[in-house]
């Protein structure tokens, strides 16, 4: 009897073998559509060509130390990307709890019962158990319990045993399921990258509608001036009795309406400053910019081949993964068709005095596998196996939209690049004819050649041309961002981490209770760097 059971035990490798095979398709990046070239870059050479120094840090090619040391807090503070990291973490945590299911499960058990019964019996039963659960049974024995009632007996049993099972994962399913769970993580791990360049460029973009603001703010203020002097000079010529009050009144109201302008100008600068408080996980009170001068150069980035592009985007990224995941899901379907093999072992001692428990005589033991299959259920597997077919030909067509729409978006940048440096060009020669129609205008209304309301048109045209020049310049900043983020940021493929990676342990963490936040942010950055830098180094070097 015993040597068929340790037949068994010797067919336990040759069981753990079968696990070598995995039924559903293994995953192959499908085809997607690349052009050979950039349409809208033939033929272009921007005026600022920049290539960035380090791509890590892609908006020092801006030179503004301001928007560098705001650009810096994203990666410590802003609350999207600790969210981002949390889900990243949840992801990786999944593996392991999928990978744990390969291996064998095993417990203890240790069990101490006393039962009685009889007649006169004043107690009923009591009983004590510890170091976990499992099904224990009751015996009678020739031991008095101490304590007992006269007219009844008690007895007390003692059992310890260890219990084993395992899920032979001979058809993939746990495999295909864990392979699934990596897949997952690897996509969450490139939602970071996105939720960082989607905090930062935002960053940029707002933190130059702040500095459009402060030189249209001056724009307006020299244009006051301006205006104050034409009025001057309108009420001197009404004085010397050559101009009428109309002249007067028109000249005021230029003053007023360039006036309340400014007012509009401040309020759009307190909603940038706010915008950015919040992208760096500060509040309002707690930031603030001083006026500065605004850049005028616009650096345009090289664009590179089009087919990198596809390691160059964390969106991408995470579309093949999240189809790599889909794929993934089609074995664990397919699996269902087969029998589940499981092996089940117990070994323990049973006795009714504690000193003769571990006596050879009171072992007992049990080992042998079971199948199970289901029969019958009606069409409910085959529709699962639909199913995951069906998600993963939703995630190739999500991933094929995905890398369309970066390529659309990188030649929708490079288009607006394009044409706004010829518009500024255009724009900047319309300020220069503006300004010298307003200087002869006034010089003519100073002679009495020409009446007051060719002052205010000139006056007009040349402050709608300034401010025109500035928008287009703040469309070119922005432009030059948002194509830094069609281009990926300088992100790439080879910072997700491998499968392998996800196959060790992850360091433990701790908490303490509450901690002083600008203290503990302070301390984290002083041992760790920046937020990103952490999560990154943590998932790069396994």
């Amino acid at each position: 009897m015993l040597g068929r059971q340790w037949n068994w035990l010797l067919a336990v490798p040759f069981l753990a073998s079968l696990s070598a095979c995995e039924v559903g398709p293994d995953y192959m990046r499908p085809a997607a559509p690349v052009p050979p070239t950039y349409k809208e870059n033939e033929g272009w050479t921007p005026a600022t060509p920049r290539q960035a120094a380090g791509w890590e840090n892609w908006w020092e090619i801006y030179e503004d130390p301001m928007l560098d040391d705001l650009e810096k807090q994203v990666d410590i503070s802003n609350q999207n990307l600790k969210a981002a990291e949390a889900a990243y973490l949840v992801a990786r945590a999944q593996v392991g709890i999928d990978r744990g299911t390969l291996l064998p499960d095993i417990n203890a058990n240790a069990s101490v019962r006393t039962s009685g019964g009889g007649g006169g019996s004043r107690g009923g039963s009591s009983s004590a158990a510890s170091g976990g659960s499992g099904n224990s049974s009751t015996g009678t024995g020739n031991q008095s319990a101490a304590g007992g009632s006269s007219g009844g007996k008690t007895s007390t049993l003692y059992q310890v045993s260890l219990a084993a099972t395992w899920d032979i994962d001979v058809w993939g399913r746990i495999r295909r399921t864990v392979e699934g769970a990596v897949a997952t993580a690897q996509a969450s791990a490139a939602d970071i990258a996105a939720a960082r360049l989607s905090a930062q460029s935002q960053l940029a973009v707002d933190y130059f509608q702040l500095r459009v603001s402060d030189q249209e703010a001056q724009l307006i203020t020299s244009a006051v001036e301006d205006f104050q002097m034409a009025l001057a000079i309108a009420q001197n010529r009404y004085q010397a009795g050559v101009a009428t009050m109309t002249d007067v009144y028109s000249a005021q109201t230029q003053v007023d309406n360039a006036e309340a302008q400014l007012v509009g100008i401040q309020l759009t600068r307190e909603n940038m400053s706010n915008a950015i408080a919040t992208l760096v996980g500060k509040t309002p009170i707690e930031v603030s910019i001083a006026p500065a001068p605004l850049t005028m150069d616009v650096p345009v980035i090289p664009a590179g081949v089009p087919s990198t592009l596809l390691e160059r985007r964390p969106d991408i990224a995470t579309s093949e993964y999240d189809m790599a995941s889909a794929n993934a899901g089609i074995g664990v379907a397919e699996a269902a068709w087969f029998p589940d093999l499981t092996l089940a072992g117990s070994y323990g001692f049973a006795s009714t005095a504690l000193g003769t428990l571990f006596k050879a005589s009171n072992a007992s033991w049990s080992f042998g596998p079971s199948l199970a299959e289901t029969v019958f259920n009606g069409g409910a597997r085959i529709a699962q196996n639909q199913q995951a077919r069906a998600r993963y030909e939703q995630a190739v067509a999500t991933y094929r939209q995905t890398v369309l729409t970066a390529f659309q978006q990188v030649e929708d940048e490079l288009a607006t690049l394009k044409i706004l440096e010829e518009e500024a060009v255009a724009q900047n020669r319309t300020v220069t004819d503006a300004r010298l129609a307003e200087q002869l205008t006034l010089n003519q209304y100073r002679a009495g050649t020409a009446d007051f309301t060719a002052v205010i048109t000139a006056q007009t045209t040349r402050f709608n041309a300034e401010t025109a020049a500035l928008n287009v310049l703040n469309q070119r900043l922005a432009g030059s961002v948002n194509f830094v983020m069609a281009l990926g940021g300088g992100w790439d493929n080879s910072r997700i981490p491998r499968p392998g990676f996800f196959y060790t342990l992850p360091a433990a963490t701790r908490n303490d209770g509450p901690q002083d936040e600008a203290a503990a942010a302070a301390e984290s950055q002083k041992a760790n760097g920046s937020f990103f830098q952490r999560v990154f180094n943590a998932i790069s070097n396994p």
